[in-house]
């Protein structure tokens, strides 16, 4: 009796110990910082915020339109410069460095990088009358937030997610997931909020994003905002290699 008690005590402790790691480490599960692959004076632009000064990949173009770009949580979002470039002429391009990203110091949280995004679209905003967003992967649930807080002009969603906190939650079923993050990217509580077309692209083989939580968030937009489309053959990293993700791209925009 004794044996079993120490035991069950042992496990108890375990489980407690496991938790406060899962809760110490989180962030470390959510955010892989890149460095950046192109970066020089031409193509870098400083945003300053509170506490730091970011780096934004930039491509510059006079006229009203442009398009802000949220990356992925493992993305070095300069490495995608040259292809929006190319593929959208008319527009200024700007990549966003998340915190802890690609020259830009500090630390990555989900708070962090909502303020950022809206300290760069008003930076934006003040230049270019007709700002469209983009966000991929981590980047959708920011990009989704700003949508609901900023006049964008178009949103487009790729591999988007209903809430991060419910995707951790099934991939750790016997811990309080809900409880323990901080971090929960719940893009369904912003996506009632918006106004503006929006265009959610998924990939037919999606390994990351599991495709209920990007039909669960295409139902939260009010009737007539969003649209989905399923870009086949592809995956979570190789849907921006198909020609159909370009397509849609341009469509959207």
């Amino acid at each position: 009796m004794r044996a079993t008690l120490w035991f069950l005590a042992f496990v108890v402790l375990l489980y407690i110990g496991a938790c406060v790691a899962l809760y110490a480490f989180q962030r470390s599960f959510l955010y892989f910082p890149q460095p950046s692959a192109l970066a020089g004076p031409d193509t870098t632009r400083r945003l300053a915020v509170e506490g730091a000064e970011l780096a934004v990949s930039v491509r510059p173009h006079s006229g009203p339109k442009a398009l802000i770009y949220f990356g992925g949580n493992a993305e070095d979002v300069s490495q995608k410069l040259p292809w929006f470039a190319s593929a959208f002429p008319d527009h200024a391009i700007y990549l966003l460095h998340y915190r802890g990203y690609g020259g830009s110091p500090g630390a990555p949280t989900e708070a962090l990088l909502k303020s950022d995004a809206q300290a760069l679209f008003d930076l934006v905003h003040a230049e270019h009358p007709d700002v469209a967003v983009l966000g991929r992967s981590l980047g959708s649930g920011v990009a989704v937030h700003l949508a609901s807080q900023r006049p964008v002009s178009r949103l487009v969603l790729v591999t988007p997610y209903d809430s991060v906190v419910e995707l951790a939650a099934r991939q750790f079923p016997v811990f309080p997931v809900r409880w323990l993050l901080t971090d929960k990217f719940e893009s369904w509580r912003h996506a009632p909020s918006i106004r503006v077309p929006t265009l959610l692209l998924a990939a037919e083989f999606d390994n990351v994003i599991p495709r209920w939580s990007t039909d669960r968030l295409r139902t939260r937009f009010a009737d007539g905002v969003a649209s989905l489309s399923v870009i086949p053959g592809t995956d979570h990293n190789t849907i921006s290699n198909s020609p159909q993700y370009l397509e849609a791209l341009r469509a959207a925009l």
